[in-house]
């Protein structure tokens, strides 16, 4: 009798195959643990009139409203970067932090469209999401070209955006919109195979498993707000 790569460890008593549910759900419980929390906070500080009375002054956006907006950018490399060298509880408390941060720059949505739009949207983005990582996590293909490409096509979506940031170019806006929606739904499949890749793995252990949880549901976090305002900009009423 033989087994595949990771069926069995040491007495027999874990599988593969419920390491890699543990993973995946703890993965998700950190996912919508900082959607909940840029959720809540983002329609919280739409509706506080201290809050916005600080982003904005008589031109438009204020220093801080700016820094608002750019801050979560540094927050990830940093998590990136520092991750071997962090411990959990620092990883996480810098996974909080971001998602704080989305929440503050994602209250300015509530400011442009209707609530019943941005809800419509959140809906069809779980739909879409959650279709491209049942796709990403029982598919055969190797996705893994496919993802080298996408992650490349995404640096010059972000590049354009923050140039479009300033030229606020309506057009480029929404090509850039368009191809979210190819780059973002192909990343969430390629994710979910990637992290497969590993989640059944018995030699990922303790602090290390617990701090690629964590990533994986930073990875998927992002996937998931990034698919949703490019969503947004094609469905959500003004």
């Amino acid at each position: 009798m033989s087994y595949s790569n990771y069926d069995v460890i040491d007495n027999g008593t874990t599988s593969s195959m419920e390491l890699s549910r543990s993973f995946f759900a703890n993965v998700y419980k950190y996912m919508f643990f900082a959607l909940a929390i840029s959720g809540g906070l983002a329609y919280y500080a739409s509706t506080s009139l201290t809050f916005l009375s600080m982003m904005f002054n008589e031109s438009g956006l204020s220093g801080l409203g700016y820094l608002t907006i750019f801050s979560p950018i540094l927050v990830v490399p940093g998590i990136q970067l520092l991750a071997n060298k962090m411990s959990f509880a620092g990883i996480l408390f810098l996974y909080i932090l971001y998602s704080v941060l989305i929440g503050l720059s994602l209250s300015f949505i509530f400011l442009i469209y209707t609530s019943s739009s941005i809800a419509l949207t959140f809906f069809v983005t779980a739909g879409a999401f959650g279709s491209m990582a049942l796709l990403g996590y029982f598919t055969k293909t190797d996705l893994s070209k496919m993802g080298s490409l996408l992650y490349m096509v995404f640096i010059g979506m972000f590049i354009a955006g923050m140039v479009n940031f300033f030229m606020e170019s309506e057009t480029m806006s929404y090509v850039i919109s368009f191809c979210g929606l190819f780059v973002f739904t192909g990343l969430t499949a390629w994710e979910m195979q990637r992290m497969k890749s590993y989640a059944g793995n018995p030699s990922l252990s303790g602090e290390d498993r617990k701090k690629q949880e964590l990533l994986g549901g930073l990875s998927l976090y992002i996937l998931f707000i990034n698919l949703f305002m490019s969503i947004l900009r094609f469905v959500g009423d003004r």
